[in-house]
C-alpha cells in the first residue's frame, strides 16, 4: 500500500509537470544529447556513491563494527538499487541493516551504524546549502533564498541539539531514563564518537565532497542537453532540490525532483524542456550507476 501511494503521487506529479512541457521535445532532447557529456555525468554520480559507501564504513568502524571497506561498498550498492530501481517496501537502508545484522549484531546497532550515516550526509547537505548561498546570494528570489537557509539552519541546531544530549547525566533526568528516550540518547552518544576531533571535519568534508560529484553529474548532464550555465549556479540551485527528494512522498524521488529542477531553474530564465530533460537523465543516471548492486545482490543469493 505504502509503495502504490508513493506510484500514484509520482505519476501525479509527473502529470502536472508534463502537462506544461512537450513530452516529444524532451524526448527530441533527451535522444540528441552528447554522449560524451553523459558519460562524464554517470562517471561522476558513480564516484559519489563510491566516496558516499567510504564515509560510511569510517562510521562503521569507529562505532567499532570491524569489516573491510569491501563489504560496506557493496552493502551500500545494493541499497542504492533497493532505492533506485525497485518500487518495495523494503528500501536500500533497511537492507544495509540487515546485512549487518547477518554479521551478528544487534538490530538497533546496526539501525544507529545507517542512521548516523544518513545524518552525517544530512549535515553536510544542510552546510553546503547555506555555503553556496554565499556564493551567489541574489541568484534566487529573497524568499525562496531565506526559506532555504532557514530550513538548512534549522536542521543544523537539530543535529547540534541531538549531540547535545548526551551530555544530560541519565541518574539526575528521570525523563531521558524512560524507556522511548534512551535509544535517543544512545544515538547522541554515538553521533558525538563519530564527530569528536578531527573526525568530525573528515566526515564533513566527505559528505561535501560525495554531494559535490553529484552536482558535477548534473552540471554535465545539463551540458549534454545544451544548457550552458556555470558550476556555480548548479551548486545555488542543485542542494535544495536534493534535499527535497529526501523527503520520501515519491518513488526514489522521482517527480519532486523534476518539479524543483524546473520551479528553480525558470527563476532564472532556463528552458524547461532543457531542465526536465536533464533532471531525467539524472534519474537515469541514478538507476544505472547502482545496477552493480544488483550484480552484488544476485551474486550474494545464488552463493546461498
Amino acid at each position: 500500500m505504502k509503495s502504490l501511494v508513493k506510484l500514484l503521487v509520482t505519476l501525479a506529479i509527473l502529470f502536472l509537470i508534463f502537462r506544461n512541457i512537450d513530452l516529444h521535445r524532451v524526448a527530441a532532447t533527451i535522444g540528441n544529447a552528447q554522449p560524451g557529456y553523459i558519460l562524464l555525468g554517470f562517471a561522476a554520480q558513480l564516484l559519489s556513491t563510491c566516496v558516499a559507501s567510504y564515509r560510511w564504513s569510517v562510521i562503521m568502524k569507529e562505532l567499532r563494527f570491524g569489516q573491510r571497506f569491501t563489504f560496506y561498498l557493496k552493502s551500500y550498492f545494493k541499497g542504492a538499487f533497493f532505492n533506485q530501481a525497485l518500487p518495495t517496501s523494503v528500501g536500500g537502508d533497511a537492507l544495509r541493516v540487515l546485512d549487518i545484522v547477518r554479521l551478528g549484531f544487534r538490530k538497533r546497532d546496526a539501525f544507529a551504524g545507517v542512521f548516523i550515516d544518513r545524518l552525517v550526509g544530512l549535515s553536510g547537505l544542510l552546510l553546503l546549502n547555506l555555503l553556496a548561498n554565499l556564493l551567489r546570494p541574489g541568484l534566487l528570489p529573497d524568499r525562496i533564498f531565506w526559506i532555504i537557509n532557514a530550513l538548512s539552519l534549522g536542521g543544523i541546531i537539530a543535529i547540534i541539539a541531538l549531540m547535545a544530549v548526551q551530555r544530560f547525566n541519565l541518574a539526575r533526568f528521570r525523563m531521558l531514563r524512560k524507556s522511548w528516550l534512551r535509544p535517543l540518547y544512545g544515538l547522541s552518544r554515538r553521533t558525538n564518537r563519530v564527530y569528536r576531533g578531527n573526525k568530525g571535519a573528515i566526515q564533513i568534508a566527505m559528505t561535501i565532497l560525495t554531494h559535490l560529484f553529484s552536482i558535477i553529474a548534473f552540471y554535465w548532464l545539463a551540458r549534454s542537453v545544451g544548457m550552458e550555465y556555470g558550476l556555480v549556479i548548479f551548486l545555488v540551485i542543485v542542494p535544495p532540490v536534493i534535499l527535497l527528494t529526501l523527503v520520501p512522498i515519491t518513488l526514489a524521488g522521482w517527480g519532486v525532483r523534476e518539479g524543483a529542477m524546473v520551479g528553480l531553474f525558470t527563476l532564472i530564465g532556463a528552458d524547461k524542456t532543457m531542465v526536465l530533460s536533464m533532471s531525467i537523465l539524472y534519474g537515469v543516471a541514478l538507476i544505472v550507476t547502482s545496477l552493480p548492486g544488483l550484480y552484488v545482490y544476485l551474486a550474494g543469493k545464488h552463493q546461498i
